[in-house]
């Protein structure tokens, strides 16, 4: 491959982490959640329709924040949260008309009822779809890929990744999973909104929890206090699992109870009346937010999984590093990175960066055969990547 470059991975600093993830209830992250869903209905109905998927992106979605009156026992939701959904998808073809404002709605209400278990989106939601069809421009480069048999970039972007998870990243990861996971529902005073910053001094860690509580499973402040210290004791489990061996914890330290200010809620989001979202404010890919990691800006949900490198290259870039990292006992960790061309195909990258800290011997014989093999077979699978993301078979957020 004449664009991979593959060079050491840099000692870091390892004494020092940061890692934050926002949970599937955050504002940020039900715009992502939102936007993707959107795309993967309008991927299959495209493909019943017409045998093919279609050129759209509908990667702009905005979470205008409600009004509520929380309370111990009940609340009220006062204004209803205002989801808009932007973006350009093709609304016609062969004189068939494509319902796209019923797919945006019905798309979105269904990730809402699915994911979020005291927010009602029939009265707690509305949903206003302002999507429009794509520039002839962009229209045409589409098709013309698949006119060649292989999809043209769409833009000239760039995507990430990293392997393996560290302790921190994958504690993290698991607190929220516990929490508001779709599994999880132990305890239904738990809202889906949790916001978790991690960070690691050496293999000490502090925690900071942002939990929405939902005043319908709760009768008094004690029981709110006592769901916190739940909280907290179940963080010191998973953290001595993932084995640190120091671990503070701070759940919802805004909270001032002596004055009744404490984090409760309505419908378990802040998106009530609190907070307001956007798609690509939050996690990346790999369902983290890492500075000390190598990140893109780009936001991936939503865009179209044919064509829209922005989207594939940050999900291919993850599963390079993690397939290397797969490989050998011999590497420690790896990176990629991915640049496309617009108009150049998805399949043949501008540039390939590999990172790897591997044993000497390992990057001085294997590296560059192994990195070359293994982003091959990647590139070259994109057509079941694509099968893969329509069905939510790829996290993205």
């Amino acid at each position: 491959m004449d664009a991979l470059i593959v060079s050491i991975l840099p000692n870091i600093d390892e004494s020092l982490e940061v890692v934050e993830r926002k949970g599937l209830g955050h504002p940020d992250t039900i715009c992502d959640a939102i936007a993707e869903t959107f795309s993967r209905a309008l991927s299959r109905e495209y493909l019943n329709r017409f045998g093919t998927i279609l050129h759209h992106n509908v990667d702009k979605a905005l979470l205008c924040g409600g009004r509520a009156a929380p309370a111990f026992g009940g609340g009220t939701v006062i204004t209803p949260i205002q989801i808009y959904l932007a973006g350009r998808a093709v609304s016609e073809a062969g004189g068939n008309p494509i319902p796209i404002e019923e797919i945006a709605i019905e798309s979105a209400k269904t990730w809402l009822k699915g994911n979020m278990h005291a927010l009602d989106p029939e009265k707690h939601v509305q949903i206003h779809p302002r999507v429009q069809p794509g520039s002839i421009d962009l229209q045409t480069l589409y098709s013309r890929g698949g006119n060649r048999g292989a999809a043209l970039a769409n833009d000239t972007s760039i995507g990430v990744g990293y392997a393996p998870l560290s302790s921190l990243e994958r504690l993290v990861l698991e607190i929220e999973r516990q929490i508001s996971g779709k599994g999880a529902r132990r305890n239904p005073a738990w809202g889906e909104d949790v916001k978790i910053m991690g960070i690691r001094r050496d293999n000490a860690v502090d925690i900071t929890v942002a939990c929405a509580m939902i005043g319908q499973h709760l009768s008094h402040i004690d029981d709110y206090l006592a769901q916190k210290a739940t909280i907290e004791e179940l963080i010191r489990r998973l953290a001595t699992e993932q084995r640190f061996t120091a671990c503070t914890t701070g759940i919802n330290l805004a909270d001032d109870p002596s004055a009744g200010s404490i984090y409760l809620t309505v419908t378990g989001t802040s998106a009530e009346a609190g907070d307001d979202g956007q798609v690509g404010r939050g996690n990346r890919v790999n369902g983290l937010i890492t500075p000390y990691r190598p990140m893109a800006l780009e936001a991936a949900a939503g865009k179209n999984p044919v064509s829209h490198v922005g989207k594939i290259y940050n999900i291919v870039a993850q599963q390079i590093a993690e397939s290397l990292a797969a490989t050998s006992q011999q590497i420690l960790r790896a990176e990629c990175l991915l640049v496309s061309k617009i108009g150049a195909p998805v399949t043949e990258p501008a540039m390939v960066h590999i990172k790897i800290a591997a044993t000497k011997e390992f990057f001085v014989t294997k590296a560059k055969e192994c990195a070359s093999e293994i982003a091959l077979d990647h590139l070259r699978r994109l057509p079941l990547l694509v099968e893969q993301v329509v069905a939510g078979r790829v996290q993205l957020f």
